[in-house]
């Protein structure tokens, strides 16, 4: 957290993360989990929260 959004996404691919999902705040997503898949909600370019699944 903290992290610029695309610092964060490359962070998380070289630590084997396969999907990475940046996200606006408030966004309407579906919960179904996904093995493999970091989440990041993203404002003003910067990650604010961060889930697996």
């Amino acid at each position: 957290m903290g992290l610029d959004a695309e610092g964060a996404t490359q962070l998380a691919r070289t630590r084997g993360w396969k999907t990475v999902r940046s996200l606006p705040p408030g966004s309407i997503i579906t919960m179904e989990y996904l093995a493999g898949r970091i989440n990041f909600e993203v404002e003003d370019g910067t990650v604010n929260r961060c889930w697996i699944g």
